[in-house]
Parts: C-alpha cells; structure tokens; sequence
C-alpha cells in the first residue's frame, strides 16, 4: 500500500475539510469511474449542482484518495459523497437513501435543493 508522507496528509485533509464544509454536495470522484459517474449523474438529475472533485485530475489527488480510503474504511472509496459536510458514503450508499426517501430531504437540509 502507499504511503503518505505526514505533510501530504495534512494537506489532504485541508482540502478536504474545506471544500466539505464550504459546499453543500461534493464528490470525490475519479473521472473514468463508471460509479462515479452513476453518482454524479443521479445528482444532477435531481437538480443539485455539487461540487465535484476528480482525483485523477488533481495535484494533491493521491494523498486525498490514501485520506478517502480512511474516512470510507473500506477498499474502494470512490465515489465519496459528501453533503452538509458530512460524509454519507459512496454510490450504493447515494443509490439507497434516493431509493428510501431519505435523500432528498438531507439535500434539503444542507441548502443544496430549495424545492
């Protein structure tokens, strides 16, 4: 596994703890990522606009994807969706609250959907 140098940790987790709490939805993505795109996809569809990160594009990608795989604790973090600064998981996580009727009113609550 790769590791990380400690600043590039930290600067991961700046990042990330920025961009969380100053939007309302973001995605950590990887832009040839068929889930992500399921994820980015269905959010579009209901009318939000997040804010959507693609590692693979990113300077500071590799250390924020290490960072991912600690939050999400599992093998493959992405897509990571975040929303009111929280994280809520990735795309089955994203798949069963739309399909559970939870979704839209947490999307509600963090000021991404007015309607």
């Amino acid at each position: 596994m790769w590791m990380m140098m400690e600043g590039s940790a930290s600067a991961a987790a700046s990042i990330v703890n920025h961009l969380t709490s100053c939007n309302a939805v973001v995605v950590f993505s990887w832009s040839e990522c068929c889930m992500s795109t399921v994820a980015k996809r269905l959010l579009f569809s209901l009318g939000v606009g997040p804010t959507v990160v693609e590692l693979d594009e990113h300077a500071a990608g590799p250390a924020i994807h290490a960072l991912l795989y600690e939050v999400a604790g599992t093998r493959q973090p992405l897509p990571a969706v975040f929303v009111g600064g929280k994280f809520i998981g990735g795309v089955q996580t994203l798949m069963a609250s739309h399909i559970n009727g939870t979704l839209i009113p947490l999307l509600k609550q963090a000021g991404a959907l007015w309607l």
